[in-house]
Protein backbone atom coordinates (compact mmCIF):
# COMPACT_ATOMS: atom_id res chain seq x y z
CA UNK A 1 0.00 0.00 0.00
CA UNK A 2 1.12 3.38 -0.77
CA UNK A 3 1.98 6.08 1.69
CA UNK A 4 -1.13 8.34 2.55
CA UNK A 5 -0.78 11.52 0.47
CA UNK A 6 -2.03 15.25 1.49
CA UNK A 7 -4.81 14.83 2.95
CA UNK A 8 -6.89 17.88 2.14
CA UNK A 9 -7.11 16.60 -1.85
CA UNK A 10 -10.63 15.20 -0.17
CA UNK A 11 -12.56 18.28 -0.44
CA UNK A 12 -11.98 18.39 -4.04
CA UNK A 13 -12.93 14.71 -4.83
CA UNK A 14 -16.27 15.66 -5.54
CA UNK A 15 -18.84 15.59 -8.16
CA UNK A 16 -16.96 16.19 -11.48
CA UNK A 17 -13.27 16.82 -10.23
CA UNK A 18 -11.86 14.44 -12.73
CA UNK A 19 -13.18 15.95 -15.56
CA UNK A 20 -12.64 19.39 -14.58
CA UNK A 21 -8.79 18.78 -13.90
CA UNK A 22 -8.68 17.50 -17.48
CA UNK A 23 -10.01 19.96 -18.75
CA UNK A 24 -7.31 22.57 -17.14
CA UNK A 25 -4.57 19.92 -18.11
CA UNK A 26 -5.74 20.06 -21.76
CA UNK A 27 -6.38 24.03 -22.15
CA UNK A 28 -3.72 25.58 -19.45
CA UNK A 29 -1.08 23.35 -18.68
CA UNK A 30 0.46 21.15 -21.55
CA UNK A 31 -2.34 21.85 -24.35
CA UNK A 32 -1.36 19.71 -27.20
CA UNK A 33 -2.85 21.83 -29.97
CA UNK A 34 -1.93 24.98 -31.62
CA UNK A 35 -5.91 26.12 -30.21
CA UNK A 36 -5.41 25.29 -26.77
CA UNK A 37 -2.29 27.12 -27.07
CA UNK A 38 -2.97 30.38 -28.35
CA UNK A 39 -5.85 30.51 -26.00
CA UNK A 40 -3.55 29.80 -23.10
CA UNK A 41 -1.66 32.92 -23.74
CA UNK A 42 -4.55 35.00 -24.50
CA UNK A 43 -6.20 33.43 -21.20
CA UNK A 44 -3.43 32.83 -18.73
CA UNK A 45 -2.43 35.82 -17.25
CA UNK A 46 -2.32 37.09 -13.59
CA UNK A 47 -5.81 38.50 -12.74
CA UNK A 48 -4.25 41.16 -10.25
CA UNK A 49 -0.88 42.44 -12.39
CA UNK A 50 -2.04 41.35 -15.43
CA UNK A 51 1.53 39.48 -15.74
CA UNK A 52 2.07 36.35 -18.18
CA UNK A 53 5.16 34.69 -16.02
CA UNK A 54 5.96 34.98 -12.23
CA UNK A 55 5.26 31.29 -12.02
CA UNK A 56 1.57 31.15 -12.65
CA UNK A 57 -0.66 29.03 -10.85
CA UNK A 58 -4.26 28.02 -11.46
CA UNK A 59 -6.98 28.21 -8.60
CA UNK A 60 -8.71 24.47 -8.77
CA UNK A 61 -11.66 25.56 -7.51
CA UNK A 62 -12.73 28.51 -9.94
CA UNK A 63 -11.32 30.12 -12.94
CA UNK A 64 -8.36 32.54 -11.17
CA UNK A 65 -4.75 32.57 -11.89
CA UNK A 66 -2.42 34.40 -9.81
CA UNK A 67 1.15 34.73 -9.84
CA UNK A 68 3.21 32.67 -7.16
CA UNK A 69 6.31 34.91 -7.08
CA UNK A 70 4.26 37.61 -5.93
CA UNK A 71 2.04 35.68 -3.77
CA UNK A 72 -1.43 36.89 -5.66
CA UNK A 73 -2.70 32.88 -5.84
CA UNK A 74 -2.06 32.87 -1.84
CA UNK A 75 -3.63 36.21 -1.54
CA UNK A 76 -6.98 34.41 -3.32
CA UNK A 77 -6.24 30.96 -1.54
CA UNK A 78 -6.74 32.81 1.37
CA UNK A 79 -9.90 34.80 0.87
CA UNK A 80 -11.73 32.31 -0.97
CA UNK A 81 -10.34 29.64 0.82
CA UNK A 82 -9.34 27.67 -1.84
CA UNK A 83 -6.75 25.42 -0.93
CA UNK A 84 -5.58 23.31 -4.16
CA UNK A 85 -4.09 25.67 -7.09
CA UNK A 86 -1.95 24.13 -10.33
CA UNK A 87 1.61 24.98 -12.09
CA UNK A 88 0.20 26.28 -15.57
CA UNK A 89 4.08 25.67 -16.10
CA UNK A 90 4.83 21.71 -14.73
CA UNK A 91 1.68 21.00 -13.53
CA UNK A 92 2.69 20.23 -9.98
CA UNK A 93 -0.56 20.57 -7.47
CA UNK A 94 0.17 23.06 -4.66
CA UNK A 95 -1.63 23.06 -1.06
CA UNK A 96 -1.90 25.93 0.57
CA UNK A 97 -2.43 24.13 4.27
CA UNK A 98 0.65 22.13 3.76
CA UNK A 99 2.57 24.90 2.07
CA UNK A 100 4.04 22.47 -0.12
CA UNK A 101 3.34 20.77 -3.31
CA UNK A 102 2.07 17.76 -2.81
CA UNK A 103 0.92 14.16 -4.48
CA UNK A 104 -1.98 12.32 -5.07
CA UNK A 105 -2.29 9.18 -7.17
CA UNK A 106 -5.73 9.64 -9.00
CA UNK A 107 -4.32 13.40 -10.11
CA UNK A 108 -1.17 12.46 -11.15
CA UNK A 109 -2.72 9.69 -13.01
CA UNK A 110 -4.74 12.29 -15.13
CA UNK A 111 -1.63 14.25 -15.63
CA UNK A 112 0.04 11.49 -17.08
CA UNK A 113 -2.27 10.66 -19.68
CA UNK A 114 -2.84 13.88 -20.52
CA UNK A 115 0.60 14.70 -21.12
CA UNK A 116 0.90 11.62 -23.15
CA UNK A 117 -2.39 12.92 -25.18
CA UNK A 118 -0.68 16.48 -25.61
CA UNK A 119 2.85 14.81 -26.86
CA UNK A 120 0.81 12.72 -29.37
CA UNK A 121 -1.35 15.71 -30.91
CA UNK A 122 2.57 17.27 -31.02
CA UNK A 123 3.52 14.70 -32.89
CA UNK A 124 0.94 14.48 -35.64
CA UNK A 125 1.08 18.43 -35.70
CA UNK A 126 4.65 18.06 -36.56
CA UNK A 127 4.42 15.32 -39.12
CA UNK A 128 1.60 17.15 -40.92
CA UNK A 129 3.69 20.48 -41.26
CA UNK A 130 6.77 18.64 -42.07
CA UNK A 131 4.86 16.78 -45.21
CA UNK A 132 4.13 20.46 -46.34
CA UNK A 133 7.60 21.63 -45.83
CA UNK A 134 9.28 18.34 -48.02
CA UNK A 135 6.77 20.05 -50.81
CA UNK A 136 8.72 22.51 -51.01
CA UNK A 137 11.76 20.76 -51.87
CA UNK A 138 10.13 18.82 -54.79
CA UNK A 139 12.89 19.93 -56.99
CA UNK A 140 15.91 19.56 -54.91
CA UNK A 141 14.73 17.19 -51.54
CA UNK A 142 16.55 18.44 -48.62
CA UNK A 143 19.27 17.06 -47.12
CA UNK A 144 19.16 15.10 -43.75
CA UNK A 145 20.88 17.76 -41.72
CA UNK A 146 18.33 20.23 -43.46
CA UNK A 147 15.20 18.02 -42.56
CA UNK A 148 16.65 17.70 -38.98
CA UNK A 149 16.91 21.42 -38.45
CA UNK A 150 13.65 22.04 -39.82
CA UNK A 151 12.00 19.53 -37.40
CA UNK A 152 13.23 21.22 -34.38
CA UNK A 153 12.21 24.65 -35.57
CA UNK A 154 8.13 23.36 -36.80
CA UNK A 155 7.65 21.36 -33.53
CA UNK A 156 11.13 22.20 -30.59
CA UNK A 157 11.46 18.97 -28.29
CA UNK A 158 10.07 16.35 -30.85
CA UNK A 159 12.82 14.55 -32.24
CA UNK A 160 16.62 13.96 -31.33
CA UNK A 161 17.08 14.60 -27.19
CA UNK A 162 20.97 16.10 -27.96
CA UNK A 163 21.89 17.85 -31.24
CA UNK A 164 25.38 18.84 -31.84
CA UNK A 165 26.96 21.86 -33.39
CA UNK A 166 29.89 22.71 -34.78
CA UNK A 167 30.95 26.43 -35.27
CA UNK A 168 32.93 27.24 -38.43
CA UNK A 169 36.15 29.04 -38.46
CA UNK A 170 34.25 32.51 -39.54
CA UNK A 171 32.11 31.82 -36.49
CA UNK A 172 35.15 31.42 -33.96
CA UNK A 173 36.99 34.45 -35.34
CA UNK A 174 33.78 36.23 -34.82
CA UNK A 175 33.24 35.23 -31.11
CA UNK A 176 37.38 35.87 -30.46
CA UNK A 177 36.77 39.36 -31.79
CA UNK A 178 33.84 40.34 -30.08
CA UNK A 179 34.21 40.93 -26.55
CA UNK A 180 30.71 41.01 -25.09
CA UNK A 181 30.36 37.36 -26.36
CA UNK A 182 33.62 36.59 -24.65
CA UNK A 183 31.44 37.71 -21.19
CA UNK A 184 28.48 35.40 -21.93
CA UNK A 185 29.59 31.70 -20.83
CA UNK A 186 27.74 28.79 -20.12
CA UNK A 187 30.38 28.74 -16.70
CA UNK A 188 27.99 31.41 -15.69
CA UNK A 189 24.98 28.92 -15.51
CA UNK A 190 26.38 25.50 -15.29
CA UNK A 191 25.42 23.43 -12.28
CA UNK A 192 22.22 25.29 -12.19
CA UNK A 193 19.09 23.50 -12.68
CA UNK A 194 15.64 22.99 -11.06
CA UNK A 195 13.96 20.27 -9.37
CA UNK A 196 10.72 19.08 -9.64
CA UNK A 197 8.58 19.12 -6.35
CA UNK A 198 7.25 15.12 -5.98
CA UNK A 199 5.08 15.56 -3.12
CA UNK A 200 6.41 17.07 -0.22
CA UNK A 201 9.83 16.89 -1.54
CA UNK A 202 11.49 20.26 -0.82
CA UNK A 203 13.17 18.85 2.28
CA UNK A 204 15.06 16.10 -0.33
CA UNK A 205 15.26 18.88 -3.00
CA UNK A 206 17.54 21.66 -1.03
CA UNK A 207 20.33 19.20 0.42
CA UNK A 208 20.76 17.83 -3.13
CA UNK A 209 21.36 22.01 -4.51
CA UNK A 210 23.75 21.62 -1.56
CA UNK A 211 25.65 18.62 -2.54
CA UNK A 212 25.96 19.26 -6.18
CA UNK A 213 27.34 22.34 -5.41
CA UNK A 214 29.89 21.55 -2.53
CA UNK A 215 33.39 21.56 -4.59
CA UNK A 216 35.21 18.43 -3.95
CA UNK A 217 31.93 16.05 -4.23
CA UNK A 218 31.03 17.51 -7.63
CA UNK A 219 34.88 16.64 -8.76
CA UNK A 220 34.41 13.20 -7.63
CA UNK A 221 31.66 12.65 -9.45
CA UNK A 222 32.46 14.19 -12.52
CA UNK A 223 35.64 12.43 -12.75
CA UNK A 224 34.02 8.91 -12.54
CA UNK A 225 35.99 7.49 -9.38
CA UNK A 226 33.22 5.48 -7.94
CA UNK A 227 33.96 1.19 -8.63
CA UNK A 228 30.29 0.41 -7.66
CA UNK A 229 29.89 -3.52 -6.26
CA UNK A 230 26.84 -3.05 -5.63
CA UNK A 231 23.30 -3.41 -8.28
CA UNK A 232 23.56 -0.34 -10.07
CA UNK A 233 19.96 0.22 -9.35
CA UNK A 234 20.03 0.13 -5.68
CA UNK A 235 23.61 2.03 -4.97
CA UNK A 236 22.74 5.59 -4.25
CA UNK A 237 26.29 7.06 -5.35
CA UNK A 238 25.52 5.64 -8.64
CA UNK A 239 22.65 7.51 -8.87
CA UNK A 240 24.37 10.63 -7.22
CA UNK A 241 26.71 10.05 -9.97
CA UNK A 242 23.79 10.30 -12.67
CA UNK A 243 22.38 13.78 -10.75
CA UNK A 244 26.02 15.44 -11.17
CA UNK A 245 26.03 14.52 -14.67
CA UNK A 246 22.43 15.91 -15.20
CA UNK A 247 23.41 19.24 -13.17
CA UNK A 248 26.17 19.87 -15.37
CA UNK A 249 24.97 18.54 -18.53
CA UNK A 250 24.00 22.75 -19.41
CA UNK A 251 19.88 21.81 -19.38
CA UNK A 252 18.31 24.08 -18.03
CA UNK A 253 14.53 22.13 -17.57
CA UNK A 254 14.32 20.85 -14.03
CA UNK A 255 14.88 17.44 -13.44
CA UNK A 256 12.65 14.76 -11.83
CA UNK A 257 14.61 13.41 -8.83
CA UNK A 258 12.23 10.35 -9.07
CA UNK A 259 14.90 7.48 -8.87
CA UNK A 260 16.52 9.82 -5.59
CA UNK A 261 13.38 9.31 -4.15
CA UNK A 262 12.90 5.86 -4.54
CA UNK A 263 16.48 4.74 -3.64
CA UNK A 264 16.11 7.41 -0.40
CA UNK A 265 12.64 5.54 0.82
CA UNK A 266 14.66 1.90 -0.18
CA UNK A 267 17.75 2.30 2.12
CA UNK A 268 16.25 4.91 4.90
CA UNK A 269 12.44 3.87 5.45
CA UNK A 270 12.23 5.99 8.37
CA UNK A 271 12.20 9.18 5.17
CA UNK A 272 9.67 6.65 3.23
CA UNK A 273 6.10 8.72 2.65
CA UNK A 274 4.85 11.94 0.88
CA UNK A 275 5.10 13.71 4.32
CA UNK A 276 6.85 16.39 4.75
CA UNK A 277 10.74 15.49 6.15
CA UNK A 278 13.06 17.00 7.72
CA UNK A 279 15.96 18.84 5.80
CA UNK A 280 18.36 18.42 8.38
CA UNK A 281 17.72 14.66 9.09
CA UNK A 282 17.86 13.72 5.49
CA UNK A 283 21.05 15.53 5.22
CA UNK A 284 22.71 12.81 7.90
CA UNK A 285 20.85 9.75 6.55
CA UNK A 286 21.82 10.53 2.86
CA UNK A 287 25.69 11.09 3.98
CA UNK A 288 25.51 7.57 5.88
CA UNK A 289 23.78 5.86 3.20
CA UNK A 290 26.39 7.48 0.45
CA UNK A 291 29.57 6.72 3.09
CA UNK A 292 28.29 2.41 3.33
CA UNK A 293 28.09 2.45 -0.59
CA UNK A 294 30.71 4.38 -1.53
CA UNK A 295 33.63 2.60 0.78
CA UNK A 296 35.50 0.80 -1.80
CA UNK A 297 36.22 4.32 -3.05
CA UNK A 298 39.36 4.89 -1.99
CA UNK A 299 40.69 8.66 -2.09
CA UNK A 300 44.31 8.80 -3.24
CA UNK A 301 46.86 11.90 -3.60
CA UNK A 302 48.77 12.54 -6.90
CA UNK A 303 51.54 10.56 -6.09
CA UNK A 304 48.65 7.32 -6.15
CA UNK A 305 49.34 6.67 -2.29
CA UNK A 306 45.76 6.26 -0.06
CA UNK A 307 44.74 9.50 1.54
CA UNK A 308 45.68 10.04 5.23
CA UNK A 309 42.22 10.10 7.15
CA UNK A 310 42.62 9.62 11.09
CA UNK A 311 38.96 8.49 11.36
CA UNK A 312 39.63 5.25 8.72
CA UNK A 313 37.70 5.47 6.05
CA UNK A 314 38.97 6.68 2.97
CA UNK A 315 35.96 7.28 0.84
CA UNK A 316 34.94 10.99 0.19
CA UNK A 317 32.06 11.06 2.26
CA UNK A 318 34.41 10.81 5.27
CA UNK A 319 36.86 12.74 3.42
CA UNK A 320 35.09 15.59 3.02
CA UNK A 321 32.21 16.20 5.95
CA UNK A 322 33.58 14.11 8.99
CA UNK A 323 35.70 15.80 11.30
CA UNK A 324 36.82 14.78 14.99
CA UNK A 325 35.10 16.42 18.34
CA UNK A 326 37.04 16.35 21.53
CA UNK A 327 35.58 15.74 24.60
CA UNK A 328 37.44 16.48 27.60
CA UNK A 329 36.17 15.88 31.35
CA UNK A 330 37.84 17.38 34.11
CA UNK A 331 37.64 15.95 37.67
CA UNK A 332 36.57 19.15 40.04
CA UNK A 333 38.77 17.36 42.85
CA UNK A 334 42.24 16.21 41.36
CA UNK A 335 41.76 18.02 38.28
CA UNK A 336 42.37 14.95 36.15
CA UNK A 337 40.84 15.05 32.20
CA UNK A 338 39.90 12.19 30.74
CA UNK A 339 39.67 13.11 26.34
CA UNK A 340 37.31 11.00 23.82
CA UNK A 341 37.34 12.14 20.08
CA UNK A 342 34.68 11.20 17.59
CA UNK A 343 33.89 11.65 14.54
CA UNK A 344 30.68 14.11 13.44
CA UNK A 345 29.28 15.07 10.28
CA UNK A 346 27.53 18.27 11.79
CA UNK A 347 27.52 20.11 14.01
CA UNK A 348 24.02 21.08 16.04
CA UNK A 349 24.04 24.23 17.80
CA UNK A 350 21.05 25.31 20.43
CA UNK A 351 19.55 28.79 20.23
CA UNK A 352 17.68 31.49 22.42
CA UNK A 353 14.74 30.92 23.05
CA UNK A 354 14.21 27.09 23.62
CA UNK A 355 13.41 25.55 26.46
CA UNK A 356 17.88 24.93 26.83
CA UNK A 357 19.40 27.89 28.98
CA UNK A 358 20.64 29.50 27.04
CA UNK A 359 24.42 32.07 27.98
CA UNK A 360 24.18 34.81 26.75
CA UNK A 361 27.57 35.61 25.16
CA UNK A 362 27.25 38.69 23.23
CA UNK A 363 30.44 40.65 23.64
CA UNK A 364 28.80 44.28 25.05
CA UNK A 365 25.78 45.63 23.65
CA UNK A 366 27.48 48.70 21.59
CA UNK A 367 27.35 47.07 18.24
CA UNK A 368 30.62 45.47 17.27
CA UNK A 369 31.87 42.70 15.06
CA UNK A 370 33.12 39.41 15.96
CA UNK A 371 34.02 36.85 13.45
CA UNK A 372 32.64 39.08 10.26
CA UNK A 373 29.47 39.65 11.93
CA UNK A 374 27.68 42.23 12.51
CA UNK A 375 26.91 42.35 16.47
CA UNK A 376 23.92 44.05 17.38
CA UNK A 377 22.70 44.64 21.01
CA UNK A 378 20.61 41.59 21.85
CA UNK A 379 20.96 39.96 18.54
CA UNK A 380 22.53 36.29 18.23
CA UNK A 381 25.32 35.59 16.43
CA UNK A 382 27.08 31.83 15.22
CA UNK A 383 29.69 32.94 17.28
CA UNK A 384 27.11 33.02 20.23
CA UNK A 385 26.13 29.68 19.05
CA UNK A 386 29.20 27.85 18.93
CA UNK A 387 30.91 29.87 22.36
CA UNK A 388 27.81 28.39 23.84
CA UNK A 389 28.54 24.66 21.92
CA UNK A 390 32.44 25.06 23.10
CA UNK A 391 32.41 26.82 26.92
CA UNK A 392 33.16 24.28 29.56
CA UNK A 393 29.88 22.23 31.59
CA UNK A 394 29.35 22.12 34.81
CA UNK A 395 27.93 18.58 34.89
CA UNK A 396 26.49 18.45 38.35
CA UNK A 397 26.29 15.69 41.61
CA UNK A 398 23.51 14.30 39.72
CA UNK A 399 26.05 13.39 36.77
CA UNK A 400 28.85 12.32 38.72
CA UNK A 401 31.51 10.11 36.77
CA UNK A 402 34.36 7.68 38.10
CA UNK A 403 37.65 9.81 37.44
CA UNK A 404 40.36 7.38 36.69
CA UNK A 405 42.89 9.48 39.06
CA UNK A 406 40.76 10.20 42.25
CA UNK A 407 39.02 6.39 41.81
CA UNK A 408 36.00 7.57 42.87
CA UNK A 409 33.00 8.95 41.53
CA UNK A 410 33.39 12.93 42.01
CA UNK A 411 31.97 16.02 40.15
CA UNK A 412 33.41 17.25 36.64
CA UNK A 413 32.70 19.94 33.80
CA UNK A 414 32.21 18.94 30.67
CA UNK A 415 34.24 20.95 27.27
CA UNK A 416 33.71 20.58 23.62
CA UNK A 417 36.27 21.72 21.00
CA UNK A 418 37.52 20.75 17.20
CA UNK A 419 39.88 18.81 17.52
CA UNK A 420 39.81 18.16 13.55
CA UNK A 421 37.94 20.29 11.21
CA UNK A 422 36.02 18.67 7.89
CA UNK A 423 36.53 20.24 4.66
CA UNK A 424 32.99 21.11 4.54
CA UNK A 425 31.55 22.32 7.87
CA UNK A 426 27.66 21.77 8.70
CA UNK A 427 25.82 23.94 11.22
CA UNK A 428 22.66 22.85 12.01
CA UNK A 429 20.16 25.42 14.04
CA UNK A 430 18.08 23.65 16.42
CA UNK A 431 14.54 25.28 15.29
CA UNK A 432 12.61 22.61 15.45
CA UNK A 433 12.01 21.75 19.74
CA UNK A 434 10.55 18.28 20.53
CA UNK A 435 10.12 17.94 23.98
CA UNK A 436 7.34 15.64 26.49
CA UNK A 437 5.50 19.40 27.35
CA UNK A 438 5.87 21.01 23.85
CA UNK A 439 6.43 20.87 19.95
CA UNK A 440 7.19 24.23 18.56
CA UNK A 441 9.79 25.97 16.09
CA UNK A 442 11.88 28.48 17.02
CA UNK A 443 12.54 31.45 14.58
CA UNK A 444 14.51 33.34 16.64
CA UNK A 445 17.36 35.12 14.21
CA UNK A 446 20.49 33.95 13.87
CA UNK A 447 23.22 36.00 12.08
CA UNK A 448 25.99 34.63 10.07
CA UNK A 449 28.93 35.56 8.14
CA UNK A 450 30.43 34.86 4.67
CA UNK A 451 33.68 33.85 5.98
CA UNK A 452 34.00 32.11 9.42
CA UNK A 453 37.44 31.45 11.46
CA UNK A 454 37.12 28.39 13.65
CA UNK A 455 40.78 28.92 15.42
CA UNK A 456 38.60 29.84 18.30
CA UNK A 457 36.78 26.72 19.03
CA UNK A 458 39.92 24.21 18.03
CA UNK A 459 41.16 21.79 20.43
CA UNK A 460 44.81 23.36 20.28
CA UNK A 461 43.50 27.43 21.22
CA UNK A 462 41.99 25.84 24.24
CA UNK A 463 44.66 27.68 26.42
CA UNK A 464 43.94 31.33 24.52
CA UNK A 465 40.95 30.56 26.50
CA UNK A 466 40.19 32.50 29.90
CA UNK A 467 37.23 32.33 32.27
CA UNK A 468 35.26 31.44 29.29
CA UNK A 469 36.22 34.76 27.12
CA UNK A 470 37.80 33.93 24.19
CA UNK A 471 41.32 35.75 23.26
CA UNK A 472 41.85 35.47 19.75
CA UNK A 473 45.15 35.66 17.99
CA UNK A 474 45.14 36.97 15.15
CA UNK A 475 47.77 35.31 12.60
CA UNK A 476 47.60 35.91 8.72
CA UNK A 477 50.13 33.59 7.93
CA UNK A 478 47.39 30.33 9.45
CA UNK A 479 44.39 29.96 7.55
CA UNK A 480 43.81 26.94 7.69
CA UNK A 481 41.02 27.16 10.05
CA UNK A 482 38.77 29.46 7.84
CA UNK A 483 36.10 28.73 5.86
CA UNK A 484 33.64 30.47 3.44
CA UNK A 485 29.42 30.19 2.97
CA UNK A 486 28.46 28.31 0.06
CA UNK A 487 24.72 27.28 0.27
CA UNK A 488 22.35 28.16 3.50
CA UNK A 489 18.78 26.13 3.74
CA UNK A 490 16.02 27.84 5.04
CA UNK A 491 12.66 26.79 6.37
CA UNK A 492 9.36 29.16 6.37
CA UNK A 493 6.15 28.44 8.03
CA UNK A 494 5.26 26.44 10.97
CA UNK A 495 6.34 23.04 12.68
CA UNK A 496 3.01 21.03 11.51
CA UNK A 497 3.58 22.67 7.80
CA UNK A 498 6.54 24.57 6.19
CA UNK A 499 8.32 24.52 2.36
CA UNK A 500 12.67 24.58 2.41
CA UNK A 501 14.21 26.55 0.20
CA UNK A 502 17.73 27.52 -0.14
CA UNK A 503 20.45 29.74 -1.22
CA UNK A 504 23.58 28.49 -3.49
CA UNK A 505 26.84 30.35 -4.46
CA UNK A 506 27.66 29.89 -7.72
CA UNK A 507 30.96 31.86 -7.66
CA UNK A 508 32.32 34.12 -5.38
CA UNK A 509 29.70 36.95 -5.26
CA UNK A 510 26.71 35.27 -7.51
CA UNK A 511 23.81 33.45 -5.22
CA UNK A 512 20.96 31.91 -6.43
CA UNK A 513 17.79 30.99 -4.41
CA UNK A 514 16.50 27.41 -5.40
CA UNK A 515 13.26 27.20 -4.77
CA UNK A 516 12.35 23.38 -6.11
CA UNK A 517 12.35 23.91 -9.90
CA UNK A 518 12.57 27.78 -9.67
CA UNK A 519 16.19 28.82 -9.64
CA UNK A 520 16.39 32.91 -9.36
CA UNK A 521 19.26 35.17 -8.81
CA UNK A 522 19.32 36.41 -5.16
CA UNK A 523 21.61 39.45 -3.49
CA UNK A 524 24.12 38.82 -0.69
CA UNK A 525 21.82 40.79 1.57
CA UNK A 526 19.20 38.20 0.43
CA UNK A 527 21.45 35.37 2.05
CA UNK A 528 22.33 37.00 5.22
CA UNK A 529 18.81 37.92 6.21
CA UNK A 530 17.24 34.62 5.52
CA UNK A 531 16.55 32.49 8.82
CA UNK A 532 18.82 29.80 8.20
CA UNK A 533 18.89 26.14 9.33
CA UNK A 534 21.47 24.75 7.86
CA UNK A 535 24.66 26.10 7.12
CA UNK A 536 27.41 25.03 4.87
CA UNK A 537 30.57 26.35 4.88
CA UNK A 538 33.94 25.12 2.97
CA UNK A 539 37.68 25.19 3.68
CA UNK A 540 38.97 28.31 2.28
CA UNK A 541 42.46 26.44 2.02
CA UNK A 542 43.20 22.65 1.79
CA UNK A 543 45.84 20.73 3.23
CA UNK A 544 48.28 18.35 1.13
CA UNK A 545 50.72 15.58 2.83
Amino acid sequence: MSPAGCSHVNGYKVDNWKQNLRVIYQCFVWSGTAETRRRKAKSCICHMCGAHLNRLHSCLYCVFFGCFTKKHIHEHAKNKRHNLAIDLLYGGIYCFVCQDYIYDKDMEQIAKEEQRKAWKLQGIAFWFQLENITQLFEAKPPDTLLLSHLCFFVCPGIGEKYTTWEPTKRELELLRHNPKRRKITTNCTIGLRGLINLGNTCFMNCIVQALTHTPLLRDFFLSDRHKCEMQSNSCLVCEMSQLFQEFYSGHRSPHIPFRLLHLVWTHARHLAGYEQQDAHEFLIAALDVLHRHCKGDTIRDDNGKKANNPNHCNCIIDQIFTGGLQSDVTCQVCHGVSTTIDPFWDISLDLPGSSTPFWPLSPGGDGSTVNGESHLSGSTTLTDCLRRFTRPEHLGSSAKIKCGGCHSYQESTKQLTMKKLPIVACFHLKRFEHSAKLRRKITTYVSFPLELDMTPFMASSKESRMNGQYQQTVDVLNNDNKYSLFAVVNHQGTLESGHYTSFIRQHKDQWFKCDDAIITKASIKDVLDSEGYLLFYHKQFLEYE
